[in-house]
């Protein structure tokens, strides 16, 4: 009687596991989606067709060609034109950067590091609230590939000065 209880109970229990599984799965899937308006056929951008303008709420000279997302207001991925010699001081950024040279050497410097000089084909993740300084060398303008997971924003940090020291 037990087996055939067992027989009678295995095949819905399982239905029933093989669903929620599933059900887990395309759920997954769906949070590992891209973006919304993710493309249902290919995207092709030829380097000539990418439209430059200035980083929004970003230092000078410094362009942006958006490839999706907003960087004004959340997740975006862009590739970004520096000038040769560009540099910024030490800060900090709200979102985790995800950074690939295209062109140039980027240059990018953690308090009491040495610099790190970054040619064409180098990666770097810069996370949410770290301190660096970043930079192009003066050789060449410098592009990078850069994802991001939330909105655009730079906030310089003031290094701290000594005291100064009283008169005498």
């Amino acid at each position: 009687m037990l087996r055939r209880w067992i027989q009678t109970l295995a095949f819905p229990v399982l239905f029933l596991v093989a669903a929620a599984l599933l059900a887990q799965g395309a759920e997954a899937a769906k949070a590992k989606a891209p973006m919304k308006g993710s493309a249902k056929s290919f995207v092709v951008w030829p380097a000539a067709d990418l439209k430059w303008a200035p980083l929004p709420d970003g230092p000078p000279g410094v362009m942006q060609a958006l490839l999706w997302g907003d960087s004004t207001k959340g997740a975006y991925g862009a590739i970004s034109k520096f000038p040769a010699g560009w540099s910024a001081p030490l800060h900090t950024h709200p979102a985790t950067h995800k950074v690939v040279v295209i062109s140039g050497t980027w240059i990018h410097g953690e308090p009491g590091k040495p610099d790190v000089k970054l040619g064409p084909g180098s990666y770097l993740v810069q996370p949410a609230g770290m301190k660096h300084t970043s930079g192009c060398d003066a050789a060449s303008e410098c592009q990078i590939f850069l994802e991001s997971n939330g909105k655009f924003g730079i906030k310089m940090v003031e290094e701290k000065k000594a005291p100064a020291k009283p008169a005498k």
